[in-house]
């Protein structure tokens, strides 16, 4: 269970044409254990309005691109490309609540051999949030970028040409509509992203997540 919680917010407000737009910070942090090592959790989150995300923060030409180098590119309903216009799918959504999970190893040493060990159990748990959020909220939700959680251990049905087997669950990532992670960090949450480094994890992993919803009860929560 989690323990030695600690929980902190910091609100700014800053006004964009006739509408407010509203960034939150929020951090709280519990530990935990993957195998034998001990790590820490991090949660922030950061909401602002879609039509501000997209216009500072989006460059989908560039990063499907890179989606493109990718062995999943189009052998994942989870991955691009999409058969629907993306800037359409998210313009049709006023806010964006997006959350960030800084996973902290309590060792130097890890492997990155071992980066889904972390990972893993973190996704599960944004993931069940964010389909939560979509029930009580409406919206939908952005999860993280990487293999689909749900058909382990069998090929995903894209690749024979057949619907998605848990349409219901799969969600892509932010990366996979072209949002710029590494700014979306820095530049919302005052967080570097990191990379490994001679076969070594960095001091932290990040992940990043999000609603895009138009509840104005939630965003005036």
């Amino acid at each position: 269970m989690p323990a030695d919680r600690l929980d902190a917010a910091e609100r700014l407000h800053r006004t964009t044409g006739q509408e407010s737009m509203r960034i939150i910070r929020c951090c709280s942090s519990y530990k935990s254990t993957v195998v034998t090592t001990e790590y820490t959790i991090e949660y922030f989150t950061a909401d602002i309005g879609v039509d501000e995300y997209i216009e500072r923060f989006r460059d989908e030409a560039r990063f499907i691109e890179l989606c493109e180098k990718c062995p999943n590119f189009g052998c994942s309903w989870g991955c691009p490309p999409f058969d629907f216009d993306t800037d359409e799918f998210l313009r049709q959504y006023k806010y964006a609540h997006l959350m960030a999970t800084k996973i902290i190893p309590d060792r130097n040493d890890i492997p990155v051999e071992m980066t889904q060990e972390f990972i893993r159990p973190e996704r599960v748990r944004i993931e069940k949030e964010l389909l939560e959020m979509e029930r009580k909220y409406g919206g939908r939700g952005l999860a993280y970028v990487g293999k689909c959680l749900y058909c382990s251990g069998s090929e995903c049905t894209r690749k024979r040409n057949r619907p998605c087997l848990h349409p219901d669950k799969v969600r892509p990532s932010l990366e996979a509509f072209g949002f710029d992670i590494g700014r979306t960090l820095s530049e919302l949450f005052g967080i570097s992203l990191l990379w490994g480094k001679d076969g070594i994890l960095p001091e932290y992993l990040m992940l990043v997540s999000g609603l895009f919803h138009n509840s104005v009860a939630y965003w005036q929560r």
